[in-house]
């Protein structure tokens, strides 16, 4: 495993070299199609692709880049490698300065605004390209079966199953669950995986079935407990990993700092305070008036339809709950009959008998949502939050999931954090909470961009969508 991590390595290193001096030759290509007489030769050009090159791989060693990574979106990918690729292209040029001296003695020739701009932009996107591409064929070689982490599971209760099925379930994380060891005072509610004995045959099961990781889910346990749980498997020098079951950190970041020498962990405090919520209004009114505006023949076109096919209102109003619990009329276009809630509300299903074969092809692709656009630029509501739930619902909720009303302290969305990770329609209130709570706790207008974005994405392919 630590040769294939090595060689993971070199791949990525090579992939970002590789990246570098690919965008300095495009770079000059597109500067010499443009202004064929403002660049020399691409050989002139070499020790700035190879300088670049060297800074690339020098700053993605020293910021962790290099470290496995698992499967992510191509935007995430993107964002990820942005800031190292700058640090790195604003080193080149800084090298460039006391290395070289454009245009005397032919040492390198002198380069136009526009050459440097392209250079920058195709730097950051031939990174994240091959980066993207690099993990997914490893994700594809993990899938079936090659260079897996082993990892053991040390907690036969609820916890324990539930991360086998998360690891089980969640394609491409290159790990394989290699059984259980038991606690005694967890509970028998294990699946998909074999008891391979208790705490004291950590060492020796490590050794045998050569274990790469072990991740520690016994909630119950006592400090003490665990301190000796992670020094049986240190003398085996694996990855070890402690699954915190306390829900009232569950969605927040930690980190450590210290005071005085002593160490602490620090819970990040709310994003969403002061400027930043004047920020996130004006980019709701920004690009909220241009939805608005650009969508409008469309949603003129499905008011008709709804006219047609059937009698009653365009719009169904129905009152949610919003920022600090307050109730607001939410707008959609109606895809049910009239007589829908005559037996009073319920859950939207599948094959809902309810919907109209309009309504049934507008929830599918999500559209019947357009008119929220509107309690978005009335201040009701964001581009991007916690969706709202009505107010019966809330009741339920909040007796039996813990932190669910701090949902509220932000304005609900049109989509959010969990919609976009296939948390909608007929999914659990539970993991929504927790995806809702850390949107809110790592709120940043890139996050709010990016949920967006793959909100377009997943018009047409979302399953959850009825």
């Amino acid at each position: 495993m630590r040769r294939t991590r090595l060689l993971v390595q070199l791949l990525m290193m090579g992939s970002d070299m590789f990246a570098a001096a690919l965008s300095v030759f495009a770079a000059h290509r597109v500067q010499r199609a443009l202004k064929p007489d403002s660049v020399d030769r691409f050989l002139a050009y070499l020790p700035f692709a190879l300088l670049l090159a060297i800074f690339v791989v020098i700053v993605a060693f020293f910021g962790k880049r290099y470290h496995r990574r698992y499967p992510v979106s191509f935007i995430d990918s993107l964002s990820s490698q942005g800031w190292p690729a700058t640090i790195a292209y604003l080193l080149t040029l800084t090298g460039l300065v006391f290395f070289f001296r454009a245009g005397d003695g032919g040492q390198i020739a002198p380069m136009p605004r526009g050459f440097l701009l392209f250079t920058w932009v195709l730097l950051i996107l031939f990174i994240g390209i091959g980066r993207y591409v690099l993990i997914r064929i490893i994700a594809l070689f993990q899938a079936h079966g090659y260079a897996r982490d082993r990892v053991l599971v040390v907690g036969t209760g609820d916890v324990g199953r539930m991360l086998v099925q998360k690891l089980e379930s969640s394609s491409g994380v290159g790990h394989e669950v290699v059984g259980f060891v038991e606690t005694g005072e967890d509970g028998r509610t294990r699946v998909g995986a074999p008891l391979l004995g208790r705490p004291a045959d950590l060492p020796r099961i490590i050794e045998e079935y050569e274990i790469d990781e072990v991740v520690i889910g016994v909630p119950e346990a006592s400090h003490r407990q665990l301190v000796n749980l992670i020094s049986l498997c240190e003398r085996e020098k694996v990855s070890i990993k402690v699954f915190p079951d306390v829900f009232q950190i569950m969605a927040t970041e930690v980190t450590v700092s210290d005071l005085a020498g002593l160490p602490l962990l620090t819970m990040r405090d709310v994003a969403l305070r002061g400027w930043r919520l004047s920020l996130k209004r004006m980019f709701d009114l920004f690009f909220g008036s241009l939805a608005l505006i650009f969508l409008s023949p469309l949603m003129l076109l499905i008011a008709l339809l709804i006219k047609l096919e059937s009698p009653g209102p365009v719009f169904y109003i129905q009152e949610r709950m919003g920022l600090d619990a307050r109730p607001f009329p939410m707008l959609k276009f109606r895809s049910m009959r009239t007589d829908a809630e005559a037996h009073g509300p319920g859950w939207t299903t599948a094959d809902d008998p309810r919907k109209t074969r309009l309504g049934a092809i507008i929830r599918r692709i999500s559209i019947d949502e357009l008119p929220q656009l509107i309690n978005v630029i009335r201040g009701d509501m964001s581009l991007v939050g916690p969706r709202p739930e009505r107010p019966v619902y809330v009741e339920q909720f909040r007796q039996y999931i813990p932190r669910y009303m701090e949902r509220h302290r932000e304005k609900a969305g049109i989509t959010g954090w969990a919609q976009v990770n296939g948390l909608r329609g007929d999914t659990s209130i539970v993991e929504r909470t927790k995806y809702d709570l850390w949107y809110i706790e790592n709120w940043s207008l890139w996050l709010d961009f990016k949920i967006c974005l793959r909100t377009l994405l997943r018009i047409f392919s979302d399953r959850n969508a009825y």
